[in-house]
């Protein structure tokens, strides 16, 4: 049976594609230009970012990888040596001269001359003022004459004496013949005994008399104002023409230092520090005018009298000291040094040594546990690097100034390299970060 023809549909009118209608024309500048987005290009962009990302994680650990790496320590050693090691007290002071004399007045009276000044060279009884004599030598006049009228009236009394004594005698005599009575007689020797009494009084009134013009004479002395001693007047407080008052305190007119070639230092010392300081001690100080220059001295006195300021106490040591140049003055403020004992060419070590203790090292312990058995827990011990590990080792200590420690047993020998302190260096590269390349 032959199929039926079956005719093709018919072909769809051609249709002509219009462009879409243009939009309005805006009055303003035309919009710029947006190129199309590309599929290939926002992933390339996602890429790197997440590159980005991984550089700066990959940077992050290896930050924290390298701080908290081990740094390599280094050691800082220092050699054992032999010297001197001093433990001494440090003081302040002043300097004065060894004897200072005050020279007043015993007497009152006006200034009529001044022979001396400071620093004016004084030999012993040289006269340095004079008072005004004339009121004492008015007294001296005085008792001159009362002196002269007791004695006047001594010889009266003695002539008086004489007769009385004659007297006596005629009246005895008159008496053993019978002449006169017993009465008369008794009489006669009353009159000899008021006249040899009357003499012993009129003695005595002649020596009163002359002690008062020695007393007198001796005040007119006084108001010749002379140095007890040689030496050098180092403060004048009275000038011409003033009035000088000793009625109720001698007044201090001249200071005269007896030697300033010898000197010494009143160094206060506390009482925590004075009883190592004993006569004889070496001793050393400055003064501000002169920095740079040590003078030496020594310990001759130490004061047992406290000194008490703001309840601190101290107590006065002295320290006598050459001064042939004069270079030191009275006044002059000291720092001392005064030296308690010395070791002279012993072992030592520093006392950073005995501080240090090595910090967080494994080995630290392990050195510690390794040290012998004595001397484990003994105190004090340095540490030394034995195959480039810090070992412990004990040392028996003597004298220590604080600076230098004697060592005076254990394992320690001069030449020996012990640590002080140690040093941690960062690791090379640490703080940096890798060096990525996109």
């Amino acid at each position: 049976m032959k199929p039926a023809s079956v005719d093709p549909p018919p072909s769809p009118p051609d249709l002509k594609l219009l462009p879409p209608p243009a939009p309005p024309r805006m009055p303003v500048a035309s919009a710029p230009r947006v190129e199309p987005v590309r599929r290939g290009g926002r992933a390339r962009r996602w890429v790197a970012g997440v590159i980005v990302l991984l550089a700066i994680a990959i940077a992050g650990v290896e930050m924290w990888r390298t701080s908290h790496s081990a740094a390599p320590v280094r050691y800082v050693t220092v050699a054992v040596t032999r010297g001197t090691v001093t433990r001494a007290v440090t003081a302040s002071g002043s300097v004065n001269p060894v004897t200072t004399i005050q020279v007043g007045s015993y007497v009152s009276g006006v200034i009529l001359e001044l022979y001396c000044d400071y620093n004016t060279p004084v030999r012993k009884g040289q006269l340095c003022a004079k008072i005004d004599p004339r009121p004492y030598q008015t007294i001296v006049d005085q008792d001159k004459a009362n002196l002269s009228t007791a004695k006047a009236q001594l010889a009266k009394d003695q002539t008086s004496l004489e007769y009385a004594r004659l007297t006596d005698t005629r009246t005895a005599d008159l008496r053993a013949r019978g002449i006169v009575s017993q009465d008369t007689l008794d009489g006669v020797k009353s009159a000899l005994d008021q006249a040899i009494a009357q003499v012993d009084v009129d003695k005595s009134t002649v020596e009163q008399h002359q002690a008062a013009l020695d007393a007198a004479a001796l005040n007119v002395t006084y108001t010749n104002i002379v140095s007890p001693v040689n030496g050098t007047v180092v403060s004048r407080n009275v000038t011409m023409g003033q009035t000088v008052a000793a009625s109720f305190q001698t007044p201090t007119l001249f200071l005269i230092a007896t030697d300033l070639t010898q000197m010494q230092v009143d160094a206060n010392v506390s009482e925590s520090d004075i009883g190592g300081i004993t006569v004889g001690n070496a001793a050393t100080f400055t003064v501000e005018t002169f920095p740079h220059r040590t003078f030496e001295g020594t310990v001759t006195q130490v004061r047992q009298a406290p000194q008490t300021v703001q309840n601190v106490v101290t107590y006065d040591v002295v320290i006598s000291v050459a001064n042939p140049e004069l270079l030191l003055k009275p006044g002059m403020t000291a720092t001392a040094r005064i030296v308690v004992e010395q070791r002279r060419d012993v072992v030592r070590i520093p006392d950073t040594a005995l501080r240090y203790a090595p910090g967080g090292l494994a080995s630290a312990t392990h050195a510690a546990d390794t040290a012998p058995a004595a001397h484990r827990d003994a105190a004090p011990h340095v540490w030394m690097l034995r195959d480039g590990r810090p070992t412990a080792v004990p040392v028996v200590i003597g004298l220590d100034d604080d600076t230098y420690a004697e060592v005076v047993g254990g394992a320690v020998k001069a030449g020996d390299e012990i640590i002080t302190g140690e040093q941690t260096s960062a690791p090379s590269g640490a703080g940096r970060l890798p060096f990525f390349r996109l």
